[in-house]
């Protein structure tokens, strides 16, 4: 059983040396533990570092590409090299390297696809009260739109099979946490969380800059990733307010021209329920338009998977 720990690097000079050291060298049931580097372009000494504690497998960006990026580009370079589990972690030390372990047990007991670490969030002192509110009602959501349990969302500390990875694709830039979460529920893979600790905050979050841009930037990824997984429940949500109130509007006048008897012209009523009622059914045309290419992508989803699957298949083995 070979195992990939993939972590993300952007000027992590002062960290990613103990982060490097934390990583556990001897795990039940994994024969082989490797090391990626993904360096999104970093202008420090991480790499130099990286390479010093005996690091052997690094991705490299020219620039600074986002996180989706990098973690897309390390699941895909662990398949290549015929990966049968990857973990991702961070570069900061955010997360206790002990959790790896725990983190690795569903998924060779076939009882999970991908695994989630989650952290304390009430505990983490780091985090003010409005940042775990956020946290909590932000793990809701995604829970109820993925259909899955997890209640840290946002950790980046995680494990999934090679077959697990072969099936993400991340379409945002932003981040990766949320949407792969909604896509493996849609996937229909087996998603858990187990309980991890984390360490001493050793810098600022590059993601959470200021509360108002993570609640905005978190929010959009949210509405549009579940646009993009569910467009038919989306669209179809969106239109039935048009389509009552037009419906209600045109049974008032019906009404009221049959049983009123000093009926006289409402055709303002008449003209509004028609408008309304075309909204409502343009947005019905959209849901099914929308449908349509989502079940196209899901087949492109499906092309990308074999591909990868019959990459892994077809490669040497050492």
């Amino acid at each position: 059983m070979k195992l990939f720990v993939q972590i993300p690097c952007l000027n992590e000079e002062e960290t990613i040396e103990k982060t490097l050291k934390s990583i556990p060298t001897k795990i039940e049931g994994i024969d082989d533990i490797n090391i990626l580097i993904i360096d999104d372009g970093c202008s420090d000494r991480t790499i130099d570092i990286a390479k010093k504690c005996g690091v052997k497998h690094f991705v490299r960006h020219h620039s600074n590409f986002g996180l989706a990026k990098a973690f897309m580009n390390g699941l895909d370079y662990c398949l290549n090299n015929d990966a049968d589990l990857i973990i991702n972690t961070d570069a900061d030390n955010q997360y206790d390297a002990r959790g790896i372990e725990n983190l690795t047990k569903p998924i060779l007991s076939e009882d999970a696809d991908i695994v989630i670490g989650e952290r304390p969030i009430e505990s983490i002192t780091e985090f003010s009260r409005t940042k775990k509110i956020l946290q909590r009602l932000g793990s809701l959501v995604v829970r109820q739109l993925s259909g899955t349990e997890v209640r840290d969302a946002a950790s980046g500390f995680r494990a999934c099979s090679a077959d697990a990875a072969a099936r993400l694709w991340v379409y945002g830039k932003y981040s990766y946490t949320m949407e792969t979460l909604v896509q493996a529920g849609s996937e229909g893979l087996m998603v858990q969380s187990v309980a991890i600790n984390v360490n001493p905050k050793t810098r600022e979050s590059r993601l959470v800059k200021s509360i108002p841009r993570y609640v905005f930037r978190s929010g959009m990824t949210i509405v549009r990733t579940f646009i993009l997984y569910n467009p038919f429940r989306f669209f179809c949500t969106l239109s039935a307010p048009f389509l009552l109130a037009g419906f209600t509007l045109f049974l008032r006048w019906l009404l009221l021209y049959f049983l009123s008897e000093n009926y006289s012209s409402r055709t303002p009523s008449l003209v509004l329920a028609l408008l309304l009622s075309l909204l409502g059914f343009f947005g019905i045309s959209v849901a099914l338009m929308a449908d349509q290419m989502s079940a196209n992508r899901k087949q492109l989803n499906e092309i990308r998977y074999q591909l990868a699957s019959q990459e892994v298949r077809d490669s040497p083995k050492d």
